[in-house]
């Protein structure tokens, strides 16, 4: 089943000052209900009727139909009455081991049969019903359960017409409804009930209380989300080393895409040196044939000759041409010769630079392992200390969350004490002056009014303190009194406006920069007010004027009017005052009622007090000064705890710190080894091997190049430029095709070919290292999306956790003050509950370690002492069972309350109390359902229109022993 919302609990418990409906223990007449009020007809969640078919041993049971409030099904072992409960908690959700009558469902199916059906019909009326509009006044809940133990759901509306068949329909149905078959305040059945309430252990009876009010799941919840949190922290620490690589990554993709620039400037350069290139060779040719460029030639630097004045050269240009040719001739022939011993050479460099490539080769294999290995210790070192870091910095921030708490409680300790040390200095100078309970300035301020009306200050003398100048006809309302009067207690009434004026300039003198009490300006008058028409008049219990000695007149008027003294009453039981003013019929002109113990007690609602003790109208001062000495001895030494607690924590706090900062130069050092190996590593695998070509022979012939032979031919017959027209105009026009617009280059076709070879043989490199470019630029912007996607992911998970730390803190302080006021109120319920058999007990709850300890005194008075609920008989631990279920019942929510033979260790005596108790309770709860399974024939229950019994057959007793016991032994 899936996880349920905790709203079992009461909304109310997380706020002491909040109204809280007391409908628990209200003292209603159980015969004056009536089953068909319109306001009982009105509740939404209760169970009406429940038909069962093969279930269990049984053929067929029902339909049985219950009533809205009190329901008995009553029958013989064997008769059904657990199989209806257990039919209950398995069609509405629960599991087959919450039933304690097997283990899977296929045992719910009656033997011989292939299937078991289950109707529950649920009552939708009322503003919080599930979809009216779809489902009606009613929803009928079809549960299948098949010999192979599959469940199958049904939905239908009050016509019978399907609306759902799934189970997540029926899960929000409950959910809406508050119902929670697992939950023992709803379904308590005899086998939770024997392990939980009578089992020996504490610890069982904590845990009883812990899932009763579903603090367990609240803890459960809390304990999944620190695991998920903890899980969430572990995967930000190891993507913080992902984003890390991948940063790295993202930077070397940048680097490659950045290098596409370069490589298309060096493209734009070759073919701006290429142009150069083209119009440097016309230039060569124009300073070999200037005769075919004009005499503008712009290409030619030398004043221009014409060919018939240099006719006379050319026999020794023939010459010199001859001469050079021979030695050329001769050049040739050397290299001929030897071109084998260059052929060897060539053969032998390039097999010792294999050999020398292989060795390096192999040493730079063997040094990369080397470093692989090396850097998979250091990660496994870096991730070691990463998750020791992540150790010592939650217990750093542990530490520090839990000095920030000790820190706070100590805190509101010293106020405390400074509080009650204020109020003992207060209650000692009181000793011998009563006036001081309200406060050191008040003898000298009443001294000073004294005086100002003596001198006509005053047209009418000022009465105050007005907790002064009353007093108690019953000490024991001393503390509802003051509750009731508040701060009016220390208020002053004045006749009129002039003497309030006065009053305010003493009161600022006599309490400089303090606060100051409340000043009340009413007419005096000489007589009380006649409240006869408007004040309550109970013949059991007195209202606050009743409860009250005033002489003065004036200030029983002031009570009055402000106030309203007169419609208040004091009753002393809060019980009784609950029944009293929660009653169909509050006793008239009474707007409010308070107990002994200060609690506040409207028609509709009801406050507790958090104050404890009287402090202005106790009659005992020494024993107020006794409770607050002792108070605050027990306050000194809890500081004392805390500060030595506080003491542990910052030795602890300082001890992890130094391990985090060691830690942390560890971690940097590593990381720091681990990046100098990484780059090491990728300059090795970045070397190129070399290229067959660039192996030079180490020793070669010398040789003429082309381009010098060229040049040196056309020096030589630049002269008969007239046979090389057509070469001009071919070098011309290649020229005008690779660059239309004529350049005036200086550069020589030579070095600008060198350049041209160099420039090449980059842009060839840079294209091998950087492969494709479409390449380059989709693993660029992968690289860069995927390091921003995990970027903003790390982002967001961090701000989550911090978001959730923020949270938790603050669930995990309103769980702690909701499960204390739970526990409180449960304790007050169970003494209430014992005090009506004449029972006395105790209830002590030890949340750190997890106990519940009840110990019950049957007898009267302090005759002996209390004892463990094990030393009781069987039907007063019963009894003191059932009080302590009623307590839960009171502390908690639920649509209905079901209970399996709570009587089956009782006497008679304790069976008429406990039945008396509960419809008690059920009275009070007439918005409630409540279904109670016994044994017994319940012939003695009193007439009422709210019980309805519900009487089972006895089992057919023709059927075997196995057949007939399933119900009471599966």
């Amino acid at each position: 089943m899936s996880k349920r919302k905790s709203s079992s609990v009461s909304e109310n418990a997380s706020k002491r000052a909040k109204p809280v409906q007391e409908e628990e223990e209200e003292d209603e007449n159980v015969a004056d209900g009536d089953e068909d009020d319109p306001l009982l007809s009105a509740q939404v969640w209760i169970v009406e009727s429940i038909t069962l078919k093969n279930f269990m041993c049984h053929s067929l049971l029902g339909p049985f139909t219950f009533g809205s409030n009190v329901n008995f099904v009553v029958g013989n072992n064997g008769s059904g009455k657990s199989a209806v409960l257990t039919a209950l908690i398995v069609a509405l959700g629960g599991n087959a081991q919450a039933t304690n009558r097997g283990s899977s469902l296929k045992g719910f199916v009656k033997e011989g049969e292939s299937s078991a059906d289950v109707s529950i019909t649920l009552r939708n009326i009322g503003r919080d019903a599930y979809k009216p509009e779809v489902y009606g006044p009613a929803i009928i809940v079809d549960l299948r359960i098949t010999r192979d133990g599959l469940r199958t759901y049904k939905l239908r509306n009050k016509s019978g017409q399907l609306v759902s068949t799934k189970k997540e329909e029926l899960m929000s149905i409950l959910d809406n409804f508050n119902i929670q078959v697992n939950n023992p305040v709803s379904v308590l059945t005899q086998e939770m009930s024997k392990y939980f309430l009578h089992s020996k252990g504490e610890g069982d009876k904590y845990k009883f209380f812990m899932k009763a009010t579903q603090l367990e799941q609240m803890r459960e919840d809390f304990v999944y989300i620190k695991t998920t949190k903890h899980v969430t922290e572990d995967k930000v620490g190891q993507n913080t080393e992902c984003l890390k690589d991948l940063k790295r990554k993202y930077l070397e993709k940048e680097d490659r895409y950045k290098s596409l620039a370069s490589l298309d400037e060096m493209h734009t350069k070759l073919e701006e040196l290429q142009k150069q290139m083209a119009w440097a060779l016309v230039r060569s040719l124009s300073l070999i044939f200037p005769s075919q460029f004009g005499i503008s030639n712009p290409f030619y630097p030398f004043p221009y000759v014409p060919v018939t004045a240099g006719l006379n050269k050319v026999d020794e240009a023939e010459k010199k041409y001859k001469q050079i040719q021979e030695q050329l001739e001769g050049i040739t022939q050397q290299v001929q010769e030897l071109q084998p011993k260059c052929a060897e050479l060539k053969a032998e460099a390039q097999k010792r630079n294999s050999l020398l490539k292989s060795t390096e080769s192999q040493a730079r294999t063997q040094r990369m392992e080397q470093i692989q290995a090396e850097l998979e210790k250091l990660k496994h070192h870096i991730s070691t200390l990463g998750q020791q870091i992540d150790q010592y910095q939650h217990a750093c921030s542990r530490a520090k969350e839990e000095q920030g708490k000790m820190r706070r409680e100590h805190g509101v300790v010293q106020r405390s004490i400074e509080a009650n040390r204020r109020n003992l200095q207060t209650m000692e100078s009181s000793r011998s002056n009563r006036l001081r309970r309200f406060g050191d300035h008040m003898p000298a301020l009443l001294t000073a009014i004294d005086d100002a009306h003596r001198r006509g200050q005053f047209k009418h003398k000022p009465r105050g303190p007005l907790g002064y100048l009353i007093s108690l006809k019953d000490p024991e309302l001393a503390l509802a009194i003051e509750v009731c009067l508040k701060g009016q207690l220390l208020a002053f009434t004045c006749d009129n406006h002039e003497d309030e004026r006065v009053l305010q300039g003493l009161m600022t003198k006599m309490f400089p920069g303090g606060r100051r009490p409340t000043i009340i300006t009413s007419q005096f008058l000489p007589q009380v007010h006649d409240t006869r028409k408007k004040a309550v008049n109970h013949p059991e219990y007195p209202s606050v004027l009743q409860a009250l000695e005033i002489e003065d007149p004036v200030v029983a008027n002031c009570l009055i009017d402000q106030r309203g003294i007169e419609s208040i009453l004091l009753i002393k039981n809060r019980t009784e005052a609950r029944r009293v003013m929660q009653g169909r019929n509050p006793p008239r002109n009474c707007t409010q009622a308070f107990s002994k113990e200060g609690d506040q007690i409207f028609n509709n609602r009801s406050y507790t007090a958090e104050q404890t003790r009287a402090n202005y109208l106790s009659g005992d001062v020494e024993e107020e000064i006794r409770h607050l000495q002792r108070e605050m001895e027990n306050q000194d030494a809890q500081a004392n705890r805390f500060q030595q607690h506080m003491r542990r924590l910052d030795e602890d706090l300082k001890q992890n710190e130094g391990l985090l900062r060691r830690a942390h130069i560890e971690q940097k050092t590593t990381k720091d080894k681990a990046t100098k190996l990484e780059l090491e590593l990728t300059d090795l695998q970045n070397v190129e091997e070399p290229q067959s070509e660039d192996l030079r022979p180490l020793v070669c012939a010398p040789r003429i190049s082309t381009v010098q032979y060229i040049d040196f031919y056309l020096h030589f017959v630049s002269e008969i430029d007239g046979l090389f027209h057509p070469v001009v105009q071919t070098s011309v026009s290649k020229a005008t095709e690779i660059c239309p617009e004529r350049l005036e280059v200086r550069r020589t076709a030579r070095s600008l070919d060198s350049e041209i070879n160099r420039l090449k043989v980059k842009i060839s490199t840079q294209k091998q290292q950087q492969g494709n470019r479409e390449e380059v630029v989709r693993q660029y912007h992968e690289a860069l999306e995927s390091y921003k996607n995990l970027a903003q992911q790390m982002k967001n998970l961090n701000s989550f956790i911090k978001s959730l730390d923020s949270v938790m803190n603050q669930r995990l302080q309103v769980y702690a003050e909701l499960r204390r006021f739970l526990s409180a109120r449960c304790k007050y319920y169970f003494d209430s509950m014992l005090a009506q058999r004449g029972y006395t007990g105790s209830m002590t709850f030890d949340h750190k370690n997890e106990t519940l300890s009840i110990t019950v005194q049957p007898g009267q008075g302090n005759k002996a002492d209390l004892s463990d609920m094990r030393s009781l008989s069987g039907g007063e631990r019963s009894f003191s069972t059932v009080c302590f279920v009623l307590s839960l019942w009171a502390i908690t929510e639920a649509p209905f309350r079901c209970l399996d033979e709570f009587d089956v260790y009782m006497d008679m005596v304790n069976r008429r109390i406990s039945m008396d108790m509960m419809l008690k309770v059920a009275a009070g709860q007439r918005y409630r359902q409540f279904i109670f399974l016994t044994p017994q024939s319940m012939s003695t229950l009193p007439e009422s229109k709210i019980i309805r019994i519900l009487r089972l057959k006895d089992p057919d007793r023709s059927q075997n022993n196995a057949q007939r016991n399933q119900d009471e032994d599966q």
